[in-house]
């Protein structure tokens, strides 16, 4: 894999600033999808000099392996799935309904712990949309169906790093993906990162300043 690109979130954050101003320079307000695409997004905000938020999805953990994520939920119970790899594992719709219920009221109580019912207008909005990475990407799709739903009227996905195959799919989903790296030997996205700790709830709500 080589050496780590990125120093820690901040830094990643830092020098994706510098690539969205110069091709998103319009947009009316940064999303990071908490916990750990806050500071990685309050640099890219900074620069740009628009509101920070977020938008919320739970992932939807495979069965015997809720690290790998088959889809993810919105709290409203919207949910985006990964077709093949649903298939490819056979997990039942049973499972589906079950879990995505679950994680769709942890959605909601993540939502309400990080705006208290004070979510931004977005009808309209030119949007950027940052995580630390992406692997499959369920989360962030599952974002961007949320963000379609409430009227973004143009949405531009902007991460440090993932693999060619999930930013492809995101090249088909939102009108612009920003992504420092794109490297074909993916690992995880903490292998790209030196430091790469948990972001706790407590931290990640500092960057909103509430």
């Amino acid at each position: 894999m080589g050496e780590a690109m990125f120093e820690h979130r901040t830094d990643a954050g830092r020098r994706l600033a510098a690539v969205v101003r110069e091709r998103a320079s319009d947009a009316d307000i940064v999303l990071a999808i908490p916990r750990g695409g806050l500071p990685v997004a309050h640099p890219v905000a900074a620069e740009l000099d628009v509101p920070l938020s977020v938008v919320v999805a739970r992932k939807l953990g495979a069965p015997n392996n809720p690290e790998l994520a088959i889809g993810a939920v919105a709290p409203d119970g919207s949910r985006w799935l990964h077709e093949d790899l649903v298939k490819r594992l056979g997990v039942d719709e049973a499972y589906i309904d079950r879990i995505a219920r679950e994680e769709a009221e942890n959605a909601r109580e993540k939502e309400e712990r990080y705006l208290g019912g004070d979510e931004p207008p977005l009808d309209g909005a030119t949007v950027v949309l940052v995580d630390d990475g992406v692997a499959t990407g369920a989360t962030a799709h599952a974002c961007i169906d949320r963000l379609r739903s409430v009227g973004a009227h143009r949405i531009v996905l902007a991460v440090p790093v993932g693999p060619p195959e999930s930013l492809e799919r995101f090249e088909r989903e939102v009108d612009e993906v920003i992504a420092l790296s794109r490297p074909a030997a993916f690992g995880a996205v903490g292998s790209h990162y030196r430091s790469f700790e948990q972001v706790s709830d407590d931290e990640a709500l500092q960057y909103l300043d509430r």
